[in-house]
């Protein structure tokens, strides 16, 4: 039971909690630092706001907050072959009644229905492995509609729909952070994100174990539900759905997925995250830093640190700080976090004195530092699906609010007592 390891003495809510009342949304909401546990959802447990800060997913991972990034970037170059668990946990019993009966909740008035936003898909397909993060819709009992963008998992199902076979899936729910982590990280096809996710699990002294499903598929041992099914030929209406941006996003046809079994551990724990907070910005754009880093400094050399920010949704827009040696090294240090990380539309370059996690400190880097002729506008670009002030493309925009090498440094800045 991985969730129970970081929800013990939380915020608990006692009273039943209706599933379709936006009861759940509206207490998460209310503070979006407090975990908490609600003890009678739809008639089981779930937990919300478990991840939703930095400071909470380092903790969980034995590691400080600075060093998140640099883990990431250390798994994903030495992955590790997790172990294997003849007894896995997420088997100690089967669910006998279908989705309906599960903790799941309906967030936001207009939602096409109850969704599971926290499950970690496992597919695989071909000697292919890929685990990946989807939001999914309940439809019945026995069926789930799940949004597919076209990318790795939509892949393995384009390749099992060629041979006229349906794709079979576990959807694990109740992960430990170092899998959510993995599962959102944007790595080459073929790669195994188990094996990044095991080599995150290294500094919190517990390793990752995979158990196996009945339909062959190897999952994280200590879920605290794993769901066996198929993504079938078939397709239904999926949505409206309240995205990363906090807007409705729009219905469309996708896959649907029928239920072959359901496993928990004892007393397990549903998690939720809230669509559009805090714990969903993390887990969607902290696993994009890494490569933003890596690719700005190929760039620049001395970079130090970047951020997606949550102002912009920790997907549009972003911080990088850099050390220049020589002046056009902002300039570089934008294009290439843009190349790092192609969603984002807006992202700022600032002094190694300049702390990227303080938004003021930020902004006064922009009003002290930055003019206008220094600023890189590119039109007509791809961007995110999710913007809602997208069309068919976007604009991109590139602030360089670092110092001028050539002129005084003092100018620039802050005044200090001796």
């Amino acid at each position: 039971m991985a969730l129970k390891r970081y929800v013990q003495d939380e915020f608990r809510i006692k009273k039943k909690t209706d599933a379709d009342k936006q009861d759940v949304t509206k207490i998460l909401t209310e503070d979006q630092d407090r975990t908490v546990l609600f003890e009678d959802l739809n008639g089981g447990k779930a937990a919300g706001n478990v991840f939703s800060t930095r400071a909470k997913i380092a903790k969980a991972m034995n590691i400080a907050p600075g060093d998140l990034v640099k883990s990431m970037l250390d798994a994903i170059s030495s992955p590790k072959a997790p172990k294997i668990s003849e007894n896995p946990e997420f088997r100690s019993k089967q669910v006998k009644g279908g989705l309906m009966s599960l903790p799941i909740p309906k967030y936001f008035p207009k939602d096409g229905g109850r969704y599971i936003t926290a499950g970690v898909i496992v597919a695989a397909q071909d000697g292919m492995k890929n685990i990946s993060f989807h939001r999914m819709m309940i439809m019945d009992d026995k069926h789930i509609a799940i949004r597919l963008v076209p990318r790795h998992t939509y892949t393995m199902l384009q390749k099992a729909k060629a041979k006229g076979e349906e794709l079979k899936i576990a959807i694990c729910i109740g992960s430990r952070p170092e899998v959510l982590l993995a599962a959102a990280t944007s790595l080459d096809f073929g790669v195994d994100e188990l094996e990044i996710a095991a080599a995150l699990c290294e500094s919190s002294g517990k390793p990752l174990e995979l158990g196996k499903t009945d339909n062959g598929l190897l999952v994280p041992a200590d879920s605290d539900y794993v769901i066996e099914g198929r993504i079938t030929l078939k397709t239904a209406d999926e949505g409206p759905f309240v995205d990363i941006t906090g807007t409705y996003d729009i219905i469309r046809s996708q896959p649907v997925i029928e239920v072959d079994k359901i496993w928990s551990v004892d007393d397990p724990l549903f998690q939720l995250l809230l669509p559009g907070g805090n714990e969903h910005y993390l887990f969607m754009g902290l696993p994009r830093e890494p490569m933003m880093l890596k690719t700005v400094r190929q760039a620049v050399p001395r970079t130090h640190a970047v951020r997606l920010t949550e102002g912009g949704c920790c997907w549009l827009h972003g911080v990088v700080s850099i050390t220049k040696n020589k002046e056009g090294d902002g300039m570089n240090a934008i294009m290439a976090a843009f190349t790092g990380h192609p969603s984002m539309k807006q992202v700022i370059i600032v002094d190694d004195d300049i702390d990227i996690f303080d938004d003021r400190q930020v902004e006064w880097a922009v009003a002290t530092r930055f003019q206008g002729n220094r600023m890189l506008r590119v039109p007509d670009a791809a961007g995110s699906s999710l913007d809602p002030s997208a069309e068919s493309t976007t604009w991109k925009i590139g602030i360089d609010a670092t110092r001028l090498l050539n002129t005084d440094k003092v100018m620039f800045d802050r005044a200090k007592l001796d």
